[in-house]
Parts: structure tokens; C-alpha cells; sequence
């Protein structure tokens, strides 16, 4: 494990005083800061509270908002629900992909920049079709204004570098 993530992940045991009821609440920690869990922190989180990998994995995979691959910077969700998938969420989906090289295989960008998960509700129906980027939700969404969306995240993320 390399000393940097080490040191996190001892820092948000620490916070926790190493208990084992507060599992769940560590592994949300080390996604939040990592957006995924990198499987070499859940061994090391696992041997320091003396539970079992198989036990952190179990915990690791059977909640839907934990995640064992890495994902990029920029999450972006495309509702596929009814009133979504009634108002064409399909092309901007297929459209995304196009822009950014991913298939329903690949999710996330080689550059780890985006990441694309298609989901079955936004819960924002009247503004369909919607995608979220990073949990900011983006209405009524064509293909054209979604590939103008990325095209800005894109030039804004080259200008930070």
C-alpha cells in the first residue's frame, strides 16, 4: 500500500477509533476520497479491525453506492427512466459515449476524468431528459447540448492543468 494512502486511511480509522460498528461509515469515508474503494485500503481497514476480507467485501459489495473500480473526477449520471428514456435519453447516452470513447463496458475515461453510469431515476421526471455531473443536475438535455456540456468540462479541466 503506498505510505500516502496509508496514512489516510489511518487518519479516518483513527477518527473512528478503530471500531468495528463503524464500518460502513469508513468504507463511505475512503470512497469519498478515493471515489471508489481501492482494494488494498479495505485489507488494510480489514486487518486493523480484525474482521475477515471476506466480511469487508461482502459489506463492500452488497451496497449499491459502493464502488470497487476507480472511478473519474466527473460522475455522470443519464437517467434511463420512463419519462427520460420516453424523451429520447438513449441518443445523448450513445452520444456521451461517442464523445468520450466508453461503451456499456467501459465506463471510465483512460484519464480517469469521467465516468458514466446510467441509472433508472433522477427523480427530476418534469425535466426530462436529464443527466447529473457530479450530482448537479443538468435538464432537459439533447445530444448536442450534452456533447456542448462536456466539450466545456473538458476545456475548463485542460485550463486547471
Amino acid at each position: 500500500m503506498l505510505s500516502a494512502v496509508k496514512e489516510k486511511v489511518d487518519s479516518i480509522l483513527t477518527n473512528h477509533k478503530y471500531e468495528k460498528k463503524e464500518l460502513i461509515t469508513i468504507i463511505q469515508e475512503i470512497q469519498k476520497e478515493y471515489n471508489y474503494l481501492p482494494e488494498d485500503a479495505l485489507i488494510y481497514v480489514a486487518d486493523s479491525l480484525d474482521i475477515s476480507h471476506s466480511k469487508i467485501y461482502g459489506v463492500a459489495t452488497f451496497y449499491e453506492n459502493f464502488s470497487l473500480e476507480a472511478k473519474g473526477k466527473n460522475i455522470i449520471k443519464i437517467c434511463d427512466g420512463t419519462a427520460c428514456h420516453v424523451r429520447k435519453s438513449i441518443p445523448i447516452l450513445n452520444a456521451i459515449y461517442k464523445e468520450l470513447g466508453l461503451s456499456e463496458k467501459k465506463k471510465t475515461t483512460d484519464d480517469l476524468l469521467f465516468t458514466v453510469e446510467t441509472v433508472s431515476c433522477l427523480g427530476a421526471c418534469g425535466l426530462a431528459p436529464v443527466i447529473t455531473v457530479n450530482d448537479h443536475v443538468h435538464p432537459k438535455m439533447t445530444p448536442e447540448s450534452t456533447i456542448e456540456l462536456l466539450t466545456a468540462m473538458k476545456k475548463e479541466e485542460e485550463e486547471c492543468l
